[in-house]
């Protein structure tokens, strides 16, 4: 192509981040969730630098530039290494709701006038009694609790749409906290991709009515009440950590479960312990000589988890198997 001058896109020559909540999903056969990090297996890098191919696409170009020599490269800005440190600081999601609105029937996060984020409902069970409970239709992710205990989950990955549920006497609560894992990028699914839950709920045969909904947009996760101590996900976890110089790092999620994780107030993306994205980048321009502040929700995970900050990425370990997709 070079030899006959013809012109080439490369795709993509620079990787990047969805930082925030702004990773995507396809939608093949499956809803197929984005990774937080975009880099591609890029020319560039995250941080930007120079990688194995981006010195193979140069050694292929330098021939066809009729003689002329490709100048030096900058060297690349130096990434740096944060000890590990331990998120001390708890504050459960429980104890930090806020008013609920009240509905006869689940709404969507977009009726509420919510982007991203997480949105709970919260309905009363009259026991004894059992049978499947079936949500028509998870999106995304689904955490089921019952009086507080976590029961199960639906995957819309899996097309995972009910679990058994029992209840011994009285009255119970259910909750159903959802994650939206990432609005779908291209395709006719992209026009009603709703997030939460986008039909109806029942139990035993019966339709539940009589919602309390929680909106969760995790837009200032800094104004939740903190106490020292591991508080039972699903949580936000907070610690510090201090700098004697700034550079780009690699956040280590390895020790956490599912959730997103913010520094100093700039939200990095989602993490995922199952892989393959086992690490967050985070920007030098984020950081700050001295005190350091991390918040980590998790959705997952029970554990005061410790992070440190890496050198390289991990892009490529998964903890488990992938969805049997065909």
């Amino acid at each position: 192509m070079l030899s006959r001058g013809y012109s080439v896109n490369l795709y993509m020559f620079h990787g990047g981040t969805s930082f925030g909540f702004m990773s995507g999903a396809n939608y093949g056969r499956a809803y197929q969730p984005d990774t937080t990090s975009y880099d591609y297996d890029a020319a560039l890098d995250e941080a930007g630098r120079p990688t194995k191919k981006f010195f193979a696409f140069r050694d292929v170009i330098q021939p066809h530039l009729g003689g002329a020599s490709l100048p030096a490269l900058p060297d690349a800005l130096p990434t740096i290494a944060i000890p590990k440190f331990t998120l001390e600081d708890s504050a459960s999601l429980w104890a930090n709701l806020g008013p609920p609105i009240r509905s006869p029937r689940p709404k969507t996060m977009e009726s509420l006038g919510q982007a991203y984020g997480y949105i709970l409902y919260r309905a009363r069970l009259n026991g004894p009694a059992k049978g499947d409970l079936v949500i028509n239709e998870v999106h995304d992710y689904a955490k089921v609790f019952l009086n507080g205990q976590s029961v199960g989950t639906l995957d819309r990955r899996l097309n995972q749409r009910s679990i058994p549920l029992e209840t011994l006497s009285g009255s119970s609560t259910l909750d159903i906290l959802i994650e939206n894992c990432g609005r779908i990028n291209f395709g006719p699914k992209l026009r009603d991709d709703r997030k939460g839950i986008t039909d109806s709920v029942s139990w035993a045969g019966r339709e539940l009515t009589g919602w309390e909904i929680f909106s969760l947009p995790m837009l200032d996760p800094a104004s939740a009440h903190f106490s020292r101590g591991a508080a039972r996900a699903p949580a936000l976890r907070r610690g510090t950590f201090n700098l004697a110089i700034v550079g780009d790092t690699f956040l280590d999620t390895r020790g956490l479960g599912k959730g997103v994780v913010w520094v100093n107030g700039h939200n990095l993306g989602r993490f995922w312990s199952i892989g393959p994205q086992q690490t967050l980048y985070l920007p030098g321009s984020w950081l700050k000589e001295g005190r350091n502040e991390i918040i980590a929700f998790e959705l997952e995970g029970d554990s005061q988890p410790s992070i440190e900050g890496l050198r390289e990425p991990i892009l490529n370990e998964l903890r488990s198997p992938r969805p049997d997709h065909p």
